[in-house]
């Protein structure tokens, strides 16, 4: 008898339920619930991993293995914590991982949170700008800015796609990259500031998305 449309039971009861709920399910051994897991985060994390590591085939192997190691420490989660950002840190540091048996990953020194307010390029370096999704209506800038993240540091490339894709808190993304939540500042404030000048530097200045939406 054909299968009626629409999802299945079990998937439509998993699909009602938090991250942390489906996460306690997988772990007492659901399979519908290990199934939600990969459909909910598989592409958030290939796409944290892929911008770091910059290889889609090997993104594609690493995000295997990241949710091989979710499911084997599916016991250490709290579910009081944000499922995300518990998977989100399991990604991060299995690209690290791989990184840095390819090359070292460098370390950008601290900066003291208050730069950031003097810095005179804060202003122009606003992300609600320069997203992707704002910048969907203008191809150009959609690429150019795609580009520039790709260009960007590991650390910074990380905290960006953290916070501005993935819409991580600065607290959450302090814990997946297991850093200060100052220093979660540093690297998006100069992340900003980067994006900021290599669009710049490209024709898509401040004068020019003014110019765009006049």
């Amino acid at each position: 008898m054909r299968e009626a449309d629409g999802p299945r039971p079990s998937r439509l009861h998993t699909d009602l339920k938090s991250d942390a709920e489906v996460a306690v399910e997988a772990l007492r051994g659901s399979g519908a619930a290990c199934e939600a897991l990969v459909r909910r985060f598989e592409r958030p994390v290939y796409n944290l991993i892929a911008r770091l590591v910059q290889d889609p085939g090997m993104a594609e192997d690493l995000t295997q293995e990241s949710f091989i190691k979710m499911f084997r420490a599916l016991g250490t989660f709290d579910p009081q914590q944000r499922f995300s950002s518990w998977l989100f840190r399991i990604a991060h540091n299995t690209a690290i991982d791989y990184l840095r048996q390819r090359r070292p990953v460098t370390v950008a020194p601290h900066m003291d949170e208050d730069d950031e307010e003097r810095d005179p390029l804060t202003s122009i370096a606003d992300i609600a700008a320069l997203s992707p999704e704002r910048a969907a209506s203008n191809r150009e800038l959609a690429a150019a800015l795609d580009a520039a993240i790709d260009r960007l540091r590991p650390e910074y490339r990380s905290a960006i796609v953290l916070r501005h894709q993935e819409g991580l808190e600065y607290d959450e993304i302090a814990h997946v990259l297991d850093l200060p939540l100052g220093t979660v500042k540093t690297y998006l404030h100069r992340a900003r500031r980067e994006l900021a000048r290599d669009l710049s530097a490209g024709g898509f200045g401040p004068e020019t998305r003014s110019t765009d939406r006049a």
